[in-house]
């Protein structure tokens, strides 16, 4: 890796933790580094961009990936476009300004992960999965919202517990698909691998 990106990603990692911006934790990074090396991914959509972190720690995987990433919140996307221009990955990671529930793309994908907003899990994976290429994946993350899914009962605050309840309902949701095979790995706030299947 390049200094200049590696310095980049600390200096992004102290900016997240300052403003309170989510970045996927550094087990979940390392897992989906090592995913899209053995499974030789090179097309990743990426919901929910936040500051660019880990489109650019995917991107820096290999120098064959490109990465589309959807971002909705105006100063999160310009901080990722800035991010990503100090990295020289424009060519390689394409920013788009929208909300990812109404983007559209005709583009097929190896991989899609899907890191915003929770309550709307089901809506994006029903809203992508046709552009996942057979035996490609979606990818979610924060599927156990800080251990909370297994702990309901003693989250006071309404609004958390409903949300909890959206994760759960959508961790049901994956393993009734029968069109996609959904692993979940006890990896960083929690993992999903959903495989497309052939039908």
């Amino acid at each position: 890796m390049e200094q200049n990106v590696k310095f980049k990603l600390l200096e992004m990692e102290s900016y997240a933790s300052l403003h309170q911006v989510p970045i996927m934790q550094k087990e979940g990074i390392e897992f989906l580094q090592t995913y899209i090396k053995e499974h030789k991914v090179k097309r990743i959509l990426e919901l929910g961009s936040a500051i660019g972190y880990s489109a650019i720690q995917m991107a820096i995987s290999d120098p064959d990936v490109t990465v589309d990433t959807v971002e909705r919140d105006d100063v999160r996307y310009q901080v990722a476009q800035a991010n990503i221009k100090a990295c020289n990955l424009e060519n390689r990671i394409h920013l788009f300004h929208e909300d990812a529930l109404f983007f559209e793309t005709n583009q097929s994908y190896d991989l899609i992960f899907i890191d915003a907003a929770k309550a709307q899990y089901i809506k994006f994976f029903e809203r992508y999965e046709s552009n996942v290429k057979v035996n490609g994946v979606m990818i979610s993350d924060n599927l156990e919202f800080h251990g909370m899914v297994h702990d309901i009962e003693h989250i006071k605050n309404r609004n958390t517990r409903q949300l909890v309840r959206k994760i759960l309902k959508f961790r049901d949701y994956l393993l009734e698909r029968k069109d996609f095979e959904t692993t979940f790995y006890d990896i960083g706030d929690g993992i999903a691998v959903s495989k497309k299947l052939v039908f």
